[in-house]
């Protein structure tokens, strides 16, 4: 049921970037009664309608008849989006980033909508399911002397479970480079394989360097405090640029520049030619610059650029390539994990990989579920007749186990429990198919 629910919202999210444009459809090319506000104007009307929020930033827009786009942090971490019609600076829609349908499908795929707990059992899932797409290639290993059919494709003649059997393997196959590409790719976001990557990445570094990735819902909240912690307390706003807030003026610590610099930094945007969506953040007192930024899950095109505050000369720029090595290949990975790396083409392929992840589900419950005795759970019986394993068997779980902590001491938890059972309960012992130990037979 994991990997069903991963391979669904997966293949769902691998097109984020249409829903969401299709979603906000309705706020774009407006039919305006007048000449659109500046944008400072709106940003005004969308500060003055979240008190106790901090502004973030603002969409930049191509058009200037779509709606502005401002987002806000509160304490508590909550991101919202304030959509400001640009000619009469009404206030078309507040929403939580979090109520947004692509962030629930986002957070359905990373932790089933129920905090850490779902974020390990997605891990869980994750790590098994590697061992799962490993064994099952050791399993479809062909001999020589076998055909093509049931390996490279499945038997087309046959009925019942060998035509199942075909479907799996096959299948199995031809995305399992694909499956693994995936699932691994996805591990530095996960809360305990990537949190561990997290404290290898920074140990023995004398500065740390910012990681543009969460590992976990408690990672990303925290993330989204700090961002509260360092985004813009106040702005000014000078009367005779906004008059239509006239008489109005936030309080708490004064920006070193006035919100007025959105309308001087924004039009420098499209010359720049950043990758959509691209957004301008004011300065703070932890950060003393404009930042213009994309933000496009094609990571490798990601680039932020700052400006002086008071001249708003561009004064520095940063892309994809200045990182460090690791954080390089994790953004390529985490980018065609997305389906965002190479285009239509990456999405399409994450797709059917989904796809296929879903035949493997499917074909496996309907042949366990046809061969399955009565009154059993229906593990197969060992064709091993050494009671032994083999040692190389061992020492790749081993490897795995320490390369995966996460399946090892999963490993070692389920070893314990059936240890116990096989002592202490025949009949769940016979149950779940398991060897008795000698003189404890049920």
């Amino acid at each position: 049921p994991f990997i069903f629910i991963l391979s669904l919202s997966g293949s769902i999210y691998l097109f984020k970037p249409q829903i969401d444009a299709y979603i906000d459809r309705p706020f774009n090319h407006l039919s305006l009664s007048g000449a659109p506000k500046s944008l400072g104007a709106q940003i005004a009307a969308a500060v003055l309608s979240q008190p106790g929020a901090r502004l973030k930033n603002l969409e930049i827009r191509n058009d200037p008849s779509d709606a502005a786009r401002v987002q806000f942090l509160k304490s508590d971490g909550e991101a919202l989006r304030v959509f400001v019609r640009p000619d009469t600076l009404e206030i078309l829609k507040t929403e939580s980033e979090k109520s947004r349908f692509t962030s629930i499908i986002h957070d359905l795929h990373g932790e089933l909508l129920i905090g850490t707990f779902g974020a390990i059992l997605v891990e869980l899932a994750g790590v098994w399911a590697i061992i799962m797409i490993l064994t099952g290639l050791y399993l479809w290993w062909p001999n020589p002397e076998d055909g093509l059919a049931g390996v490279l494709y499945p038997r087309l003649n046959t009925r019942g479970r060998t035509f199942l059997k075909d479907l799996h393997s096959v299948t199995g196959v031809w995305i399992s480079f694909f499956a693994l590409f995936f699932l691994i790719s996805a591990l530095p976001w996960t809360t305990l394989w990537g949190g561990g990557l997290k404290y290898l990445r920074s140990y023995g570094q004398a500065t740390q360097i910012k990681q543009e990735w969460t590992t976990g819902p408690a990672s990303a909240k925290a993330l989204q405090q700090d961002l509260f912690k360092e985004a813009a307390t106040s702005t000014s706003l000078s009367a005779d640029e906004h008059q239509e807030h006239r008489g109005h003026q936030m309080t708490g610590r004064a920006l070193s520049a006035s919100i007025s610099g959105f309308d001087r930094i924004a039009p420098l945007a499209l010359p720049l030619k950043l990758e959509a969506p691209v957004f301008l953040t004011p300065p703070s007192a932890a950060s003393p610059n404009w930042k213009l930024q994309s933000e496009t899950q094609n990571r490798p095109q990601r680039k932020t650029i700052e400006f002086d505050p008071i001249t708003f000369r561009q004064i520095s720029e940063k892309s994809f390539s200045d990182r460090v090595l690791l954080d390089r290949i994790i953004g390529v990975g985490i980018a065609a994990h997305e389906g965002q790396l190479f285009g239509l083409f990456n999405q399409i392929l994450g797709l059917m990989t989904a796809i296929g992840y879903l035949v493997l589900v499917v074909s496996s419950t309907l042949m366990w579920w046809r061969r399955r005795p009565q009154g059993v759970l229906g593990v197969p019986a060992k064709i091993i007749p050494e009671r032994r394993t083999p040692r190389n068997f061992i020492v790749f779980a081993i490897i795995l186990g320490v390369l995966l902590p996460t399946l090892g001491v999963s490993l070692l938890f389920i070893l314990a429990i059936e240890f116990l059972i096989r002592r202490h309960s025949p009949q769940a012992t016979q149950w779940l198919g398991l060897e008795p130990f000698l003189g404890r037979q049920a």
